[in-house]
C-alpha cells in the first residue's frame, strides 16, 4: 500500500512530465535533451516538495542514486552544448 507523500511523488513527477511534454511540443522545441533537462527541473522539485519531516522512508534513500545519475547527465549535456558553442582549435 503505497503511503500518501509516495503517491503524491509519483503522481507530481507524471503530471511535470505530460506538462512539460505538452508545453514543450506546443513550442515546437521538444528534444530529448531539453525534455531531460526539464524533466529533472521537475524531479528535484518534486522530491523537495513531498520530503518528509521527520522519518525517511526506505524508498526515498534511493533517490539520492537517481537524483546523482541525473546531475551527471545534465553536466555531460551541459559540457557538449558548451564544446559545440566553441571554436574549433580552442580545446
Amino acid at each position: 500500500m503505497p503511503t500518501r507523500r509516495r503517491q503524491q511523488f509519483v503522481v507530481g513527477n507524471l503530471a511535470w512530465w505530460l506538462g512539460a511534454l505538452l508545453v514543450l511540443s506546443v513550442l515546437g522545441s521538444l528534444s530529448l535533451e531539453l525534455f531531460f533537462v526539464v524533466s529533472l527541473i521537475g524531479f528535484l522539485v518534486v522530491v523537495e516538495l513531498t520530503a518528509p519531516f521527520t522519518v525517511t522512508p526506505a524508498w526515498r534513500r534511493r533517490l539520492v542514486w537517481l537524483v546523482g545519475i541525473g546531475l551527471a547527465v545534465f553536466g555531460y549535456i551541459v559540457v557538449r552544448r558548451i564544446l559545440e558553442i566553441l571554436p574549433p582549435g580552442v580545446i
